[in-house]
């Protein structure tokens, strides 16, 4: 008894917490589980309802309501204009909605700041509420105690609506079959419409109730979000009361956990929501179907012999076939070679009928390029020419605050490669690769603290400490597909960055680590210290990081892993053991993404948990999409401009990198589907396979992606 005497208040605490997120949550659901859409803006819904109410709060009745009506009204219409933002992207995939809606997120942020300003809001309650009440022998607010009443009335209603009303049948079926409910007459995109609106209305009334225990501040919308998610990966989105009891437990671990188990609190909830996630994913996939004779002994080997077949048997007369079939960058299975012609020339997408080069280069480059020999390797180098020779010449253009910005660019740019490999070759998309990247980073730091100050010995060493990390971490997200790859990443890396924060030791906590020795270039060399030291030194290593990886890319290797994303199920079939192939590419992504975090702490020369949290995540995510999902060079580009709006063009207009940055997301989104490597493909055939072809979302692993990328990009 004098356990629970003592956690009491913490306890009530919980189920307060866990109800307001539950409210919040339970319209992420409804956008999610019913409408389909990946919204990372929902934090800032709340953050609408709630900076409303606090600005409305006078401490009456009148003001409590009015606010709640208004705030509530305001997320609403948001939610509704959600709806048409995100109608264009429909058959594009929760990728491209989730880059959206965090572009919206950080606009809707900057519109809130310049509004409502930069403080956090104080909120007034009526007097009635404002005051405490005898709970158990024990004070407890009394306003919180309404807020629990509240809130177990509306999952009451909110359930009797979607199982009891026309209106909650209208909303079921446009989730499991809209073409019945067409039939019946009512219009799916209208209840489409209806669904975010309501999934804003909830979260707006939750931020307008909410702002007393959660207040309109910065970095609220980012907190609520991140809660919201995992009481929906916690509670599924099929039941309302799942979601009511899975964001019980949040509120508990969040309050009463850091009460019993302070040193493990921080890590409960991401761990519980990667557990979740991974166990889903091991449930949902079939058994792997390898034959009799177990996986091929050598597969590069056989794919290898496949091709040089296949090359034999081509008719002569047709020059750079050979060059063409190098980089078409598609893997057809072996064991395939009955395939129906569709098969076949699904294989063969991205070249022109004679096999000569790839759709779109024809009318761009000269033909006398294409005769001379190695043709298609020069058209194919031409634009890493282009941009060496551009990236070599910076320090003679730039000033010393603009070269160093370059270098950070570098450093984006080879963690957005790193997640190229991942979400544009291996068909997993990712939110956390900011982890390994990390690892890299203090690795760096912690080699130069203890005297390892020459760089090659830091690249390599950082690499090595990322790809283990990869390792260990790889196996809970290879299984998984689509969104939920994307929710196990993230939640990899908000447990790392919670590590980041705990672990002061290593990482320095919040305060970072600065004030370490600069690194050398090579043996017996000084500290680099001068900006273009420092980026001449980013730019070796990622020059060499690069080539390495489109080498990797462009072998059998890299076909294979192309393979395993356009054709999973035929490559099963046919004995490739396809959980391997990912593995290795995680484990190599893991390490380019720990070369990346290596430079960048060397060139910044200082790290905080911001240069690793969600926020560059998302950037790199963004990057690839600008480039192109599975073009290395356009990851680079896109980090190059993602660093020149954040740092370089936002500070011509102070405070609004936010919103410079969520207009990028939003237009990229919007204007390049597929990428700059889109354009420069030109026309697909219809067939959908460019160099920014888009992800395949969620399938079973086992499924054949419905639009597989057969050509490799530089």
């Amino acid at each position: 008894m004098d356990l629970l005497d003592a956690h009491l208040i913490p306890a009530v605490d919980g189920v307060a917490f866990g109800l307001l997120l539950f409210v919040v949550a339970a319209g992420l659901s409804l956008a999610f589980g019913t409408a389909g859409v990946l919204n990372l803006s929902h934090g800032t819904l709340y953050a609408i309802g709630a900076y409303t109410g606090a600005e409305l709060s006078d401490g009456t009745w009148g003001g409590l309501a009015l606010g709640l009506a208004a705030g509530t009204a305001a997320a609403c219409v948001a939610g509704a204009g959600l709806s048409a933002a995100t109608a264009p992207l429909a058959r594009r995939g929760h990728l491209a909605q989730a880059l959206l809606t965090f572009g919206l997120a950080l606009i809707g942020g900057d519109l809130l700041i310049q509004l409502f300003g930069a403080d956090e809001l104080p909120v007034r309650v009526p007097e009635a509420l404002d005051s405490s009440v005898m709970l158990l022998g024990h004070r407890y607010p009394a306003y919180r105690l309404c807020f629990i009443v509240m809130a177990v009335l509306l999952a009451a209603f909110g359930t009797w609506v979607l199982t009891r009303t026309r209106m909650g049948a209208a909303v079921r079926a446009a989730a499991d079959d809209p073409q019945m409910l067409a039939a019946t007459g009512r219009n799916p995109r209208a209840v489409h419409t209806g669904v975010l609106a309501a999934a804003g209305a909830l979260a707006g009334a939750a931020g307008v109730l909410g702002a007393p225990i959660i207040g309109p501040g910065p970095g609220t919308s980012e907190n609520v979000l991140m809660l919201s998610l995992v009481v929906v990966v916690l509670g599924g989105l099929r039941s309302l009361w799942a979601t009511f009891f899975a964001a019980v437990a949040v509120g508990e671990v969040q309050t009463l956990g850091v009460s019993l188990v302070p040193d493990l609190a921080p890590y409960l909830l991401f761990a519980a929501m990667a557990a979740v996630l991974v166990l889903r994913s091991r449930f949902a996939e079939p058994a792997t179907a390898h034959g009799p004779e177990g996986p091929a002994p050598d597969p590069v080997a056989r794919l290898r012999s496949h091709l040089a077949g296949r090359l034999r048997r081509r008719p002569r007369g047709t020059p750079g076939t050979a060059e063409a079939a190098e980089t078409s960058g598609t893997a057809e299975a072996p064991g395939t070679a009955g395939a129906s012609g569709a098969d076949r020339a699904a294989g063969t997408a991205g070249t022109d009928r004679a096999g000569a080069a790839p759709r779109g280069y024809g009318n761009r480059v000269p033909k006398w390029i294409g005769r001379l020999p190695g043709g298609t390797a020069w058209r194919q180098a031409a634009p890493l020419l282009v941009l060496l020779v551009v990236l070599i010449s910076l320090p003679a253009l730039l000033d010393a605050y603009s070269i160093s910005l370059a270098g950070s660019a570098l450093a984006l740019g080879l963690l957005a490669v790193s997640v190229t490999i991942l979400t544009g070759y291996a068909g997993l998309p990712t939110l956390g690769q900011t982890a390994p990247f990390a690892v890299g980073a203090y690795a760096t730091a912690n080699l130069a603290d203890a005297g390892w100050t020459v760089g090659p010995v830091q690249i390599v060493l950082s690499a090595l400490a990322a790809a283990v990390f990869s390792a260990v971490v790889g196996p809970a997200v290879i299984r998984a597909r689509g969104t939920t790859v994307l929710m196990i990443t993230l939640a990899i890396g908000e447990l790392t960055g919670a590590v980041v924060n705990q672990l002061k030791s290593v990482t320095g906590g919040a305060d970072g680590l600065v004030g370490f020795p600069a690194t050398r270039a090579l043996w017996g060399g000084e500290g680099m210290l001068e900006e273009s030291e420092l980026y001449n030194y980013a730019l070796v290593v990622a020059v060499v990081a690069v080539s390495v990886t489109l080498l990797v890319l462009r072998s059998p290797a890299g076909k294979l892993l192309t393979g395993t994303r356009g054709a999973e199920a035929r490559m099963r079939a046919s004995g490739h053991p396809v959980g391997r192939y990912l593995l290795v590419a995680h484990i190599c992504a893991g390490a380019l993404a720990g070369v990346g975090g290596s430079l960048m702490v060397t060139v910044q020369q200082y790290l905080s948990p911001a240069d690793v949290g969600f926020e560059i995540a998302a950037f790199a995510l963004l990057a690839v999409v600008i480039g192109g999902t599975t073009s290395v060079i356009g990851a680079l580009l896109g980090a190059g401009l993602i660093v020149a709006t954040r740092d370089w063009v936002a500070g011509s207009w102070p405070g609004h990198g936010p919103l410079l940055l969520g207009v990028l997301f939003v237009a990229t989104v919007y204007v390049l589907p597929r990428g700059l490597a889109g354009l420069r493909g030109g026309n697909d055939g219809g067939n959908g396979r460019s160099s920014g072809a888009p992800v395949p979302e969620d399938r079973p692993p086992s499924a054949p992606a419905p639009n597989p990328a057969g050509k490799v990009s530089p």
